[in-house]
C-alpha cells in the first residue's frame, strides 16, 4: 500500500523558499493551488511556520465540504479538501497519466509499505477464511510454481477432476520453461523480460487451435544457454501441433533449430533490407553474409587472462535470493557474471555491490533523462557545434537552426509530431502537417551547409555523417558509434526511439576516456548480432586497458568466451539459487 509521509510533505514545503513561500502546495499550480488561496480559511500571506495546529489540520487533513465564507471568485460548486486526502484521491487510489508526469515529486512524500490489515494479501477476512487442504487462496499463489504443482496434484476429488487436470497441466507447463521458481501471487512489473517472453508462450501451449502463425522477436533476450533448451522445445511444440512459428532472432542456439533460414543484410540500417540468404541452417554456413561468416568460423576462448590488480570484497549478500554469499571481484579485468535467468546475478552486482562500492557506474539499458527534441546528436553534445557550422555558412543566427528556438515549427513546438491525449487510453502520434516531421520551421530549410540543409542532415546516418564532418571532433564521436555497431543510427533520430540495448551502448561511449573506475554492464549483448557482438567485445577491451574494473552480466556465450575471470551463480533460479556455483578463468570453467 502507498501512504503520505506527512512530514516530509510538511518539510518539503517549508524547505521551499526558506519557509518565505506565500501558500503551501503540491507544486501543482493553476486551479488546484485556487482551492486554498480562495478558501477563505488562510491567510496567504502567512509563512507555513507561523501556523497554528488548527491551520495544519484543515490544510492537510479536513474531509471534502463546502466553505462557508469562499473568496467572491471561488466557483460556486467547488469543495474544499485537505491535501491529504486530495493527493490520495488524485494519484494514489487511480492510475492516470498525471501519475507518470509527477512521478519524481510524488517520490518525495510517497511511502510504499506492506498493509497492515491483509499483510499484503490484498483479499479481506472472509475470503482468506476459505481453505482446502488448510491452505487459502493467497497461501497457494504464495507456494512456488512447483510447490504448488505437488500441491495440486496431493488433492483427491472426482468432483473437480477436470480443473484439477487442466489446472496441472498449465502448471506443468510453467516448469518445464524453466519458471517453477516463480509464484503467482508476482507482480508483472517484476518480471524479467525473458521471463515475460516465456509466460506469453506459455499461454500459447494450451491452445487447441492450429494453422496459426507466431511470431517471436528475439525470444532468446535474458536467457541463459541452459534456459534455451526449454525455448526450442516450446518453439518445436507449437510447429508439430499445425502452426506456423517465425523468430526474430540473432541466437546462433535458436538458428540452429530453424527448419528455413531467412538470412537479411548485407548490413544494417540504410545498408540493409535485402535478402542475404533462404535455405538450411547447413547452407547458412557457406553463404557469405555475416551471420553465414559467423557460423563459418571457429569459437575462441580466451586463453591468456589479464592478471588481477585487486580485489572487490562482497561479504554476506543475502538480499532476496542470495544466500549470505561471499565473492571477491578481481579489479582491472574483466569478469563476467553467468547464471541462469533469476539466479541472482543481477541483484549481488546491481544491487549489493553498490552498497559496498557506491562509486560504481551501472551502465543499464533504462531510458535516458532527456527532452521530447532529444536525438542522437543532443546525447553525443554536438548539436551546438552542427548549429555553429550552419549559422557561419549561412550569416543568420545559430537559433535558427535550433528546435527549441526560433527554428522551432510553430505548429508541433519543434516536436515534429502531434499527439491526441486520449485520457485513459494511450496517446495517439501523427506527423506534423506542416513541418512534415522535421520539426523546423519550412523556411530553415532554405539554408544549407555543403549543399545539405539541416533536416538532410539529421537523415544522415553515423556512418555518411562520418565522411561529411570532416573536424576530429565529430568523427571521434562518430567512430565510437562505429566501433559498437550503430552506425546505422541518424543523428537526428528521436532519443525516446532507440532500443533498451542501443540506449545501453551510446552510454557506454560516456565512459571511454575515463579509467579507474567500477563499470557495470547488464547484459550489453541484448539485441546484438554476433559480428556487433565482435565490435561490442573490442570496445569492452579498450576500456579494461584503460584500468577500468569491468563487471558484465551475461548470458552471451562469445562474450563469455572472452572473460579474463567468470562468477557463476545458481545452481538455479529463485530459491534454487543464490550461490555461488564458480569462480575462475574460462579454461577452468571448461573443466568444471
Amino acid at each position: 500500500m502507498q501512504t503520505i509521509d506527512v512530514d516530509r510533505l510538511i518539510d518539503k514545503q517549508k524547505s521551499l523558499n526558506e519557509g518565505a513561500i506565500r501558500f503551501p502546495t503540491f507544486q501543482p499550480g493553476g486551479w488546484r493551488l485556487t482551492r486554498y488561496t480562495q478558501s477563505g480559511y488562510f491567510d496567504n500571506d502567512k509563512k507555513l511556520h507561523d501556523y497554528t495546529p488548527q491551520e495544519w489540520e484543515l490544510l492537510l487533513h479536513a474531509a471534502e465540504h463546502k466553505p462557508k465564507h469562499p473568496d467572491p471568485e471561488w466557483g460556486k460548486t467547488v469543495q474544499y479538501e485537505g491535501i491529504i486526502p486530495r493527493i490520495e484521491k488524485a494519484f494514489l487510489k487511480k492510475q492516470s497519466k498525471e501519475i507518470m508526469s509527477r512521478k519524481e515529486a510524488l517520490n518525495t512524500i510517497i511511502v510504499t509499505k506492506t498493509c497492515p490489515v491483509c499483510k499484503g494479501k490484498r483479499l479481506n477476512d472472509t475470503i482468506l477464511s476459505c481453505k482446502i487442504a488448510g491452505k487459502n487462496i493467497a497461501d497457494c499463489t504464495a507456494l512456488s510454481i512447483d510447490e504448488l504443482l505437488a500441491f495440486v496434484a496431493s488433492l483427491p476429488s472426482n468432483a473437480f477432476d477436470v480443473i484439477l487436470t487442466e489446472l496441472k497441466k498449465k502448471l506443468q507447463h510453467i516448469v518445464n520453461i524453466g519458471l517453477q521458481y516463480l509464484t503467482l501471487d508476482r507482480r508483472t512489473d517484476t518480471l524479467s523480460g525473458g521471463e515475460s517472453q516465456r509466460i506469453k508462450m506459455v499461454r500459447n501451449l494450451g491452445s487447441s487451435l492450429t494453422d496459426l502463425l507466431y511470431i517471436f522477436d528475439e525470444p532468446s533476450i535474458g536467457l541463459h544457454p541452459m534456459d534455451l533448451q526449454n525455448i526450442a522445445a516450446i518453439i518445436k511444440q507449437l510447429r508439430d501441433k499445425g502452426n506456423t512459428v517465425l523468430l526474430v532472432e540473432h541466437d546462433p542456439d535458436l538458428i540452429r533449430i530453424a527448419d528455413h533460414v531467412i538470412d537479411m543484410g548485407p548490413a544494417s540500417g540504410k545498408n540493409g533490407g535485402e535478402i542475404v540468404y533462404k535455405g538450411t541452417v547447413a547452407g547458412l554456413k557457406t553463404s557469405t553474409g555475416k551471420t553465414g561468416l559467423y557460423f563459418a568460423k571457429r569459437p575462441q576462448i580466451n586463453n591468456k587472462p589479464r592478471s588481477a590488480k585487486g580485489c572487490l570484497e562482497i561479504e554476506h549478500a543475502n538480499l532476496h535470493n542470495l544466500k549470505d554469499i561471499q565473492v571477491s571481484i578481481p579489479q582491472k579485468v574483466m569478469t563476467v557474471v553467468t547464471g541462469v535467468a533469476g539466479s541472482g546475478k543481477s541483484t549481488l552486482i546491481n544491487k549489493v555491490l553498490p552498497k559496498f562500492y557506491p562509486e560504481a557506474t551501472i551502465i543499464d539499458q533504462s531510458l535516458f533523462s532527456t527532452g521530447a527534441r532529444s536525438n542522437l546528436l543532443t546525447y553525443l553534445g554536438l548539436s551546438d557545434a552542427i548549429r555553429t557550422l550552419f549559422s557561419k555558412a549561412n550569416q543568420v543566427s545559430d537559433k535558427v537552426f535550433s528546435r527549441n528556438s526560433l527554428g522551432a515549427c510553430e505548429n508541433c513546438k519543434g516536436i515534429g509530431i502531434e499527439k491526441i491525449d486520449l485520457a485513459f487510453m494511450d496517446d495517439i502520434e501523427q506527423t506534423c502537417e506542416v513541418c512534415g516531421g522535421s520539426g523546423f520551421k519550412p523556411a530553415v530549410l532554405t539554408y544549407h551547409y555543403h549543399d545539405k540543409n539541416i533536416v538532410a542532415v539529421m537523415d544522415m546516418t553515423v556512418e555518411e555523417a562520418y565522411d561529411f564532418f570532416p573536424d576530429k571532433l565529430y568523427r571521434q564521436s562518430f567512430d565510437m558509434l562505429l566501433q559498437l555497431g550503430l552506425g546505422y543510427l541518424t543523428l537526428g533520430q528521436r532519443s525516446d526511439s532507440f532500443s533498451g540495448g542501443e540506449r545501453q551502448r551510446l552510454k557506454l561511449t560516456k565512459e571511454l576516456k575515463n579509467s579507474n573506475k567500477i563499470i557495470v554492464l547488464d547484459e550489453p549483448s541484448t539485441g546484438l548480432h554476433p559480428n556487433d557482438t565482435e565490435k561490442l567485445l573490442n570496445f569492452i577491451n579498450n576500456l579494461v586497458d584503460n584500468r577500468n574494473t569491468l563487471i558484465v552480466i551475461e548470458h552471451n556465450l562469445d562474450v563469455i568466451a572472452q572473460a579474463d575471470w567468470i562468477i557463476d551463480i545458481g545452481p538455479g533460479a529463485g530459491k534454487y539459487g543464490g550461490n555461488v556455483v564458480f569462480t575462475g578463468t574460462v579454461a577452468d570453467l571448461l573443466k568444471d
